[in-house]
């Protein structure tokens, strides 16, 4: 913790009693929350940064479409439009947002929304033609006024939310006690190896509630980069020297995994918009080699002068073990709250 952070202490025990009494009001229902009568299942964290909600939501979008009409729901952070959008052929990223955006490329079966109020872009979903039979909140985890059927919350191994504390001195939205609130706990960003002497360590220092359940998940990324019309096998792009760009919350697994002793990385901010003077800078760093990024930058620069350079790497959420358990509680949860069954 920097000192900065430690002077900003009692405005963390404002936050948190705030955040708190917000919790405690919504919890009595002296705040008000909506229900619906379809599944829906949030996904967030406790903390700000990436814990890998993205490929969470993506697994879920894998497990649940064959079976249901799934529509995805996010706020669409540093978009460029207001209100509830849903997604066809006329938007780009500027106006879902780039994590919705690449929902509405990957998987054009599916219904891709933004809204800032979640209550309103459920009930726009529900009115449309075509209504959706599952949900899924995209970073809702302390979106209190829709009450979902189903949380999951995630947490990333090397910063969980049990070693952390409240904003600005820590990283958390709101109180660890939050975590009460999960149907299902994720360690995300694991090692693959983790051992099962030390997921029990971690389960100890969760202290889940008995009807909570905790599985453990890894990073797990493709064989192949991707571009326009052409792609890439691994184990060539490592050897080859590339300027690696990434505009992410935690960019260095992704660096890790790529780079080698003659490549270049370059930084953004998370949900970075590229200016021009960002493209002629990149375009210049690279100096005609490729440029590796991230599924979710590129779904911003593809459109770009930079398109006959760039690739990106897809990743995916894997689980260590109990993989199965995991499936079974979502569909079980899905299954029985929804109008296909009957």
């Amino acid at each position: 913790m920097n000192l900065l952070r430690k002077i900003l202490f009692p405005f963390a025990i404002l936050y948190g009693l705030i955040t708190s009494v917000r919790n405690f009001l919504f919890d009595k229902g002296i705040l008000k929350s909506t229900s619906f009568d379809i599944p829906v299942i949030a996904v967030g964290n406790l903390s700000v940064g990436g814990t890998g909600k993205t490929p969470q939501i993506e697994y879920l979008i894998r497990l649940l479409s064959n079976e249901f009409k799934i529509a995805t729901l996010s706020r669409g952070y540093k978009r460029k439009s207001e209100g509830f959008v849903l997604a066809d052929e006329n938007v780009n990223a500027e106006i879902l947002g780039d994590e919705p955006f690449q929902f509405y490329q990957k998987f054009p079966n599916i219904q891709v929304a933004v809204d800032a109020n979640r209550t309103n872009g459920i009930q726009q979903l529900l009115s449309q033609k075509v209504k959706p039979e599952v949900i899924l909140l995209d970073d809702a985890y302390q979106h209190r006024k829709v009450k979902a059927g189903f949380y999951i919350l995630l947490s990333a191994y090397d910063d969980l939310y049990a070693d952390d504390f409240m904003l600005p001195t820590g990283n958390l939205r709101e109180s660890r006690s939050g975590a009460n609130r999960a149907s299902i706990v994720v360690v995300t960003k694991c090692p693959k190896d983790l051992s099962v002497e030390k997921q029990e360590k971690i389960r100890l220092k969760l202290k889940l509630k008995d009807t909570q359940q905790l599985f453990f998940t890894f990073i797990d990324y493709d064989d192949v980069v991707y571009g326009k019309d052409k792609k890439v096998v691994i184990k060539e792009i490592k050897a080859e020297s590339k300027l690696l760009l990434a505009g992410i919350a935690k960019p260095k697994p992704f660096f890790d995994y790529l780079k080698n002793e003659t490549d270049e990385c370059l930084t953004f901010p998370d949900h970075h918009h590229f200016s021009d003077a960002d493209l002629e800078n990149i375009k210049s760093k690279a100096n005609g080699r490729k440029i590796i990024t991230t599924e979710k930058d590129y779904v911003r620069l593809k459109d770009s002068e930079l398109v006959d350079q760039l690739y990106y790497l897809p990743i995916k959420s894997s689980f260590i073990n109990h993989q199965q358990d995991f499936d079974t509680a979502i569909l079980r949860y899905t299954k029985k709250n929804s109008e296909v069954e009957a």
